[in-house]
C-alpha cells in the first residue's frame, strides 16, 4: 500500500494516507462527471466509495463518460465504474446502487461527503435536503457547453437556485473532465483534512476571445 499511494504520502504523510482509509463518500451520478469522479477518486485511498446511478451506458454518451467503452452499451453506469475503481485501486472497497438517488436516500447509509455528478435540478434539491438533513457536506457540480460550476456545500441552501427540470445543452469531453477535477480536488482536500473553500460558487467559462475566466460567488446562507 505505501508503494502505491507514495506521491500521495510524500504530498501529505502516512499518517493523512491512513486516515482517508477511515473515510466514505458517495458519488450521485456515474456519467460524464461521475465516470472522472471515479478515475479521480478511485485511487486516492478512500476507504468506501458508494456509486449511485439507476442509468445504463448508452453510445451517445460515451464521448464525455470517460469510463465507458461502445462495448459497455446496455450495462448499468455504476456496475461498470465500480469495475473500473476495483481494477485501478485494491485498496478501496465500492459498492454500486442501480437506482435512484430516491432510493438510495431512504438506505441507512452514512457518508463523510457526498458528491453531485447529476444532470437533474431537482434531485440535486433532494440531495441538499437530504445532506442537510443527515448533517454531512456535499459538493454541487454542473456543466453545460464550454461553462461549468462547483460549489462545496456546507452551510448554504441549493433552493437559492431556480429547481426545474430543464435539460442541459450540448456539450464536450474536456469540459466535463475539467469541472469533475476541480470538484474531486475540493473532495480530496476536505478528506485529507486540508483547508476549503466552503459555500463558495466557482464559476468557470471561456469569454468570447476564449479565455478562460474564474468567477466567485459567496453563496447566501
Amino acid at each position: 500500500m505505501k508503494e502505491f499511494f507514495s506521491r500521495q504520502i510524500q504530498l501529505w504523510g502516512e499518517d493523512t494516507q491512513r486516515k482517508l482509509q477511515e473515510k466514505s463518500i458517495a458519488i450521485i451520478g456515474c456519467g460524464g462527471l461521475g465516470s472522472s469522479l471515479a478515475l479521480a477518486l478511485g485511487a486516492s485511498g478512500i476507504g468506501k466509495i458508494y456509486l449511485v446511478d439507476f442509468d445504463e451506458v448508452s453510445v451517445h454518451n460515451i464521448h464525455r463518460q470517460i469510463t465507458f467503452s461502445v462495448e459497455d452499451e446496455g450495462k448499468s453506469k455504476a456496475e461498470v465504474n465500480r469495475c473500473i475503481i476495483e481494477k485501478r485501486c485494491p485498496y478501496v472497497e465500492v459498492e454500486s446502487f442501480v437506482e435512484s438517488f430516491d432510493e438510495f436516500s431512504k438506505r441507512d447509509i452514512n457518508v463523510d461527503l457526498l458528491l453531485d455528478a447529476t444532470d437533474n435540478l431537482p434531485v440535486r434539491s433532494h440531495i441538499d435536503q437530504f445532506a442537510k438533513a443527515k448533517k454531512t457536506p456535499w459538493i454541487y457540480a454542473s456543466v453545460e457547453e464550454f461553462r461549468g460550476q462547483v460549489c462545496f456545500m456546507q452551510k448554504a441552501s441549493f433552493e437559492t437556485f431556480k429547481i426545474s427540470d430543464r435539460k442541459p445543452g450540448g456539450i464536450a469531453a474536456p469540459i466535463v473532465m475539467m469541472i469533475a477535477s476541480f470538484e474531486a480536488n475540493l473532495a480530496l482536500r476536505y478528506l485529507a483534512g486540508l483547508p476549503v473553500q466552503k459555500d463558495t460558487l466557482y464559476f468557470f467559462y471561456f469569454d468570447q476571445d476564449g479565455a478562460l475566466q474564474l468567477d466567485r460567488f459567496a453563496m447566501p446562507i
